[in-house]
């Protein structure tokens, strides 16, 4: 991802009990609760490491020095790390307050137990082009897992904040990484204060935070099962987003669709390419648009036999995709899943517990390309020609040569994803 201009330090609220995670955290502090047998904290701070932060501040209470025992100053993880320690019962408006004279003007706030797929690039040019001093991070909710607490104007304004999660109107679920400036510092009173109960209606009254809205999900550690979810999702994966026409078999005409097996041709190497892939330990998951369904020229039955007959022949390559998924929308119904949308990718990523920043999208159309980008994969575009229009990651000339690109490329290899 890179440095983001602006930002080089991260400050994590992590002194709390963490009540909701007993046993557990009997004799453990929260961030350092195991995942994959690596404490959660290291997570968070790989994450930071890899956007561009510099330097962490980690404000912390309960157990504070096992936190500092295992991370001591930061260099053995890639950063520099400071602390600030208050006793338990310290609330996290005062936790910030104390650490004062270790924050940096502009500074990005996180919660210990919740992981995103961050992207602090993005987050800076939309917070500079807001013009707020302070901005939350808000999930969009769009696939339902939790109850929004949150309500977000058209404009990218918090208008509402109701942490008991009770009003019906809101749109968004508060997720941490705020990006704030220093001299919210003023707002805070020297009492004992949640930064959440009495700074966030605050801003939002003045109209000054601004939301930053993502449709990728969030993960949390902050009960026994959101855990396990965690550790799923955090578990290393190699994915390989793949479109259908143009790639697997051969594309049919323009605004004509493969509407029996009869017509379905596979491209000389599909199936040896996805079985590279596959021996080799990748997710094969396709994403394709099939807007003959919508369109009324061919019906969902039809494409059902369509794949079963492709993953059979798949199969017997030892070649066969782990999921399908199909838009069957016309253009013109507006929907989330078509691409150029992230609609499916996203879902995909949520049903098979994958980060879709380590994933990679093999597509030979622009709208390929957008979508794994408007999902935040790389992207891969299969073409001979000109490709100035869809500014992929990486060009292949064919299927063929992306797998191969991705078996040895050494991210991959490494099962880093």
């Amino acid at each position: 991802m890179g440095a983001s201009k602006g930002i080089k330090q991260a400050v994590i609220l992590a002194g709390g009990l963490g009540t909701r995670l007993m046993p557990l955290t009997k004799n453990t502090p929260k961030p350092m609760v195991l995942v994959n047998n690596r404490p959660f904290l290291e997570y968070l701070i790989s994450l930071l490491r890899d956007n561009g932060i510099e330097e962490i501040v980690l404000l912390l209470g309960y157990l504070a020095g096992k936190v500092q025992k295992h991370f001591r100053d930061g260099s053995g993880f890639g950063v520099k790390i400071k602390y600030s320690v208050s006793s338990v019962s310290t609330e996290t408006g005062k936790r910030i307050k104390k650490a004062a004279k270790l924050l940096d003007d502009t500074f990005l706030l996180m919660y210990c137990d919740n992981y995103w797929q961050l992207n602090l690039r993005e987050m800076m040019e939309f917070y500079i082009s807001k013009n707020k001093k302070y901005m939350m991070t808000v999930y969009s909710n769009s696939l339902g897992i939790t109850k929004n607490n949150v309500l977000v104007s058209k404009d990218g304004i918090v208008l509402k904040y109701d942490k008991e999660r009770k009003d019906k109107g809101l749109n968004g679920v508060d997720i941490g990484f705020f990006i704030l400036k220093k001299d919210i510092l003023k707002l805070m009173p020297s009492s004992n204060l949640s930064f959440e109960k009495m700074i966030t209606p605050k801003l939002i009254k003045k109209r000054e935070l601004a939301a930053y809205t993502t449709n990728i999900r969030y993960y949390s550690v902050s009960t026994v099962e959101k855990l396990k979810l965690t550790e799923e999702f955090l578990r290393p994966k190699k994915i390989a987003l793949i479109d259908r026409d143009g790639i697997i078999n051969k594309r049919p005409l323009k605004a004509r669709y493969i509407r029996s097996w009869k017509q379905f041709k596979f491209l000389p190497g599909a199936i040896k390419s996805l079985g590279l892939l596959k021996r080799n330990g990748f997710r094969l998951i396709l994403i394709s648009n099939q807007a003959g369904i919508g369109r009324g020229l061919m019906t969902e039955k039809d494409l059902k036999k369509i794949h079963e007959n492709m993953q059979k022949a798949l199969k017997r390559g030892n070649a066969d995709l782990d999921a399908i998924y199909c838009c069957p929308h016309s253009w013109e119904d507006n929907c989330e899943c078509r691409k150029p949308k992230p609609g499916m990718i996203l879902r995909a990523a949520n049903d098979l517990s994958f980060d879709v920043t380590k994933a990679v999208f093999i597509g030979d159309d622009e709208r390929d390309i957008q979508a794994g980008k408007n999902a935040g994969c790389k992207t891969i575009l299969i073409s001979k020609g000109d490709a100035a229009n869809s500014s992929p990651d990486m060009i292949c000339k064919s299927l063929e040569e992306a797998a191969e690109l991705l078996v040895n490329h050494k991210k991959y290899k490494q099962s880093a994803i």
